[in-house]
């Protein structure tokens, strides 16, 4: 990296330091608690395992200000620091908004709401210089470098802090088999390759550094919206496959070794569409079961033994409270455990 990069890096790793030291006190940012993008909430929150909020960023549904992160579809925690994806509210989907409300931006935040690092602005919408459309997805590579599913302009892009592209895909290649239709996160591998989830082809796929497809993945033709993917320490691939409500596993020839609904209970919606499923460290599954309202971890047995959100009522459960998840969730879109990243790319050492 530059020398202004590793500034950067530096000025970053002792605001961490004296931040910490500030709100670790207050349960911030403790190991196990559950980082969730509550979408149509227009926020990010930190609950700890039994949904008590001990953090927030955004001002709640009817903020549609810089303030918030509007329809929020991605947050990761990066040391004390939260990257978070603001894709925004498309025009007829939620009341709070019928017009919709226009966010592209990725942006870095420290645990006192302050905006460090952006890319992307808000209310603009492009493919140039500092803009995106609809980014979906980030990942904080262990370079420092940014990894953004950029899904309305149909690429990923890596992006440094200085704000400069140094990595697309599809980039060079130009085949149109090869190429990306609303793609939904983008994961580095340990062996340098880049798996993403192509969400409008129904599959998920791994690239090369040299835009070259290696791996397809679609459970032997089965999967419909690929909305996430990650590679387990395992070898295995967990997929999202968000239009049959199924998070499933498969193996390196595409066979399926496990899966879960999300649509069985009789108090489901028809399509809940779930977006992210992490496999976590204890062999649970986390699962952001999107129209459902709520966040569910199950376990190998398909049993749900934490979860967070109103109760199950055919999409009438949605809500907002400042002190716990139980007083609802606002279709999630992402969550995490922090100081988990079993299957995911884990940032560098702040």
């Amino acid at each position: 990296m530059k020398k202004n990069v590793l500034t950067l890096v530096g000025i970053l790793v002792t605001a961490c330091v004296s931040a910490q030291v500030a709100v670790l006190k207050h349960g911030f940012n403790e190991p196990g608690n559950i980082l969730i993008a509550d979408q149509f909430n227009n926020r990010v929150i930190e609950a700890d395992p039994d949904g008590q909020i001990v953090w927030q960023f955004g001002l709640g549904p009817n903020d549609f200000s810089p303030q918030s992160i509007i329809g929020c579809n991605d947050a990761q925690r990066v040391g004390p620091f939260t990257l978070m994806a603001g894709t925004g509210t498309p025009p007829g989907v939620i009341p709070q908004a019928p017009d919709g409300a226009v966010d592209n931006r990725v942006i870095l935040v420290d645990p006192f709401g302050n905006i460090v690092w952006q890319y992307g602005q808000f209310g603009q919408t492009g493919d140039g210089p500092d803009l995106l459309s609809s980014p979906v997805q980030n990942t904080w590579l262990p370079n420092a470098d940014v990894l953004i599913t950029d899904q309305g302009n149909n690429r990923i892009i890596e992006v440094d802090l200085k704000k400069r592209i140094v990595w697309q895909y599809p980039g060079s290649n130009t085949n149109m088999s090869d190429q990306l239709s609303g793609p939904n996160s983008a994961e580095l591998l340990e062996n340098g390759h880049i798996l993403i989830a192509d969400q409008g082809n129904n599959r998920a796929i791994e690239v090369t550094r040299a835009d070259k497809i290696v791996k397809t993945f679609t459970a032997h033709d089965t999967v419909s919206i690929v909305a996430f993917a990650s590679r387990l320490p395992n070898g295995d691939t967990l997929l999202t496959d968000s239009g049959n409500a199924r998070i499933v596993e498969v193996n390196a020839n595409d066979q399926v070794v496990w899966q879960y609904f999300t649509d069985t209970n009789p108090l489901s919606i028809a399509a809940p569409l779930p977006t992210r499923a992490v496999r976590l460290e204890n062999g649970d599954t986390l699962i952001s079961d999107q129209f459902n309202n709520r966040v569910i971890e199950v376990n190998k047995a398909k049993h749900i033994v934490a979860d967070y959100g109103l109760p199950l009522d055919d999409g009438n459960n949605v809500g907002y409270g400042l002190k716990s998840t139980q007083d609802g969730l606002y279709a999630p879109y992402d969550a995490k455990v922090v100081g988990d990243y079993t299957g995911l790319t884990p940032p560098f050492g702040f």
